[in-house]
């Protein structure tokens, strides 16, 4: 498959990474020149430098026998203007843009303007995003990173392990007989900076962080199980009133659990923005950073604070801060994933990565039809993939300990005639079953084989 990816900056990078992997035929187009040279270095891609939205630049970059384009620069105008001349001049079948501007979401979301005026197939936002990522990251206080599948019937969790953790030390298959009646699966283990898909002989030790699948049911038990604690977040702190700060409070105030939220914006406007839009919350004008601010906030009473400004320092030092005075749970916003290590020694809980959520977004969205789902984790170090199963796929008939799964995948959740079962060696996997699995970035190409996916995207 022939494929323009407009925007050679981190989302586009990883994007192009994943399918340039995936032997498609990819071409990256960027104005700045360096961002090109890294991408042909570093990648199976071609590269075109030069403004997106220009069309002898697209031409160049083959737009006139591309299937699909994707416009994922810094500019909403950019991406714009480069789908609509990829449509009305080039006639790419598969347009999707990355915007930002509410007042561009309003209008392209009005069904008679996108139709008539604006082709963009699917559109992709930052911090709609983002913010979903942080709600489901307060939905699971304890884990510090989640991801729903199954339709809300499964959902991933990320979990530090800890000294007081019950099951520190116990190999995994004894796992399954110390708890028969649980629906919960390790799928993945970073343990010294390294994810690995972990066997059935291997323990978890103080130090790891997993990943682990669980039945939507069963979450409160898993966590327990793994010596986390599950509270309501009754009371939440944000710092930051943009656009993802907004969206949160929004959803929150509009929630069934009423939640009580105090929010911290240093820009003026953006305050004055935020407390116009919303109606329970109260906004504080002044700096997240700001001791004073924080107690007047409410801080050490909060059961929870997630800061999401645009500058990943002030997020991490806002959350040290809040622990220090006595919340019991914080998350940050982290654009630079080379901090990610710092949050354990920081005594951070969680965090939000807006790169991996968008490139997981676009994922959802470049994938074949049978593909539900796609969250990437980490640094794009690996995938969980929701697929329904083929009637011609390898996996089709056989029972899970049949299949000649590579080291690095692992089968999380099995969804078979609408109920999400734990999957075990003799469970036959059959045509029309959803399967979710964790894959290594590495052991991508040969999942989506098993699961005849990667022909085929529309």
């Amino acid at each position: 498959m022939k494929i323009i990816i407009c925007g050679a900056g981190q989302v586009g990078w990883q994007i192009a990474r994943h399918l340039s992997g995936e032997r498609n035929d990819v071409t990256v187009v960027d104005s700045n020149a360096e961002l090109i040279r890294r991408a042909t270095d570093t990648l199976d891609v071609q590269g075109i430098a030069g403004f997106a939205s220009y069309p002898d630049v697209l031409d160049r970059a083959g737009a006139r026998d591309a299937e699909m384009i994707i416009a994922a620069t810094h500019s909403d105008e950019v991406n714009m203007v480069t789908c609509q001349v990829a449509h009305s001049v080039f006639g790419i079948n598969r347009k999707i843009a990355r915007l930002r501007s509410q007042s561009y979401l309003d209008a392209i979301y009005s069904d008679l303007y996108r139709r008539d005026h604006m082709p963009i197939d699917v559109v992709i936002s930052p911090e709609k995003e983002v913010a979903t990522a942080a709600l489901q990251r307060l939905s699971a206080p304890a884990a510090f990173d989640t991801e729903i599948f199954m339709e809300g019937q499964a959902q991933l969790l990320g979990i530090s392990i800890d000294s007081d953790c019950p099951v520190v030390n116990t190999p995994l298959r004894q796992l399954t007989d110390l708890f028969s009646t649980l629906r919960a699966v390790v799928v993945g283990v970073r343990r010294d900076g390294t994810l690995f898909a972990p066997e059935a002989k291997d323990q978890l030790f103080v130090g790891d962080d997993c990943y682990v699948f669980s039945h939507h049911d069963d979450i409160a038990r898993t966590m327990e199980i793994f010596g986390k604690q599950t509270t309501k977040q009754e009371r939440v702190v944000l710092v930051g009133g943009g656009n993802v700060g907004l969206t949160v409070a929004q959803h929150l105030e509009s929630g069934p659990l009423r939640v009580r939220t105090k929010m911290i914006e240093k820009n003026r406007k953006c305050a004055e923005r935020a407390a116009e839009g919303l109606e329970r919350t109260i906004v504080l004008n002044g700096d997240g950073l700001d001791a004073a601010l924080l107690a007047e906030a409410g801080i050490s009473r909060a059961d929870a604070m997630l800061a999401v400004t645009d500058d990943d320092k002030t997020n991490m030092l806002s959350c040290v801060r809040a622990k220090a005075e006595g919340c019991p749970y914080v998350i940050a916003l982290i654009n630079d994933p080379t901090l990610v290590p710092l949050m354990t020694h920081l005594g951070i809980d969680a965090y939000i990565n807006p790169r991996a959520t968008t490139v997981s977004s676009i994922l959802r969205h470049i994938r074949h039809g049978r593909v539900r789902a796609v969250y990437s984790i980490g640094d794009a170090e690996a995938e969980v993939i929701e697929a329904e199963v083929l009637s011609t796929s390898p996996l089709a008939g056989k029972k899970v300990s049949e299949i000649d799964f590579p080291e690095g995948v692992l089968i999380g959740m099995l969804r078979k005639e609408g109920k999400v079962i734990r999957p075990l060696g003799s469970t036959r996997i059959d045509e029309g079953d959803v399967v979710a699995l964790f894959a290594l970035a590495e052991d991508v190409p040969r999942v989506e084989q098993l699961l005849q996916v990667s022909i085929d995207f529309f």
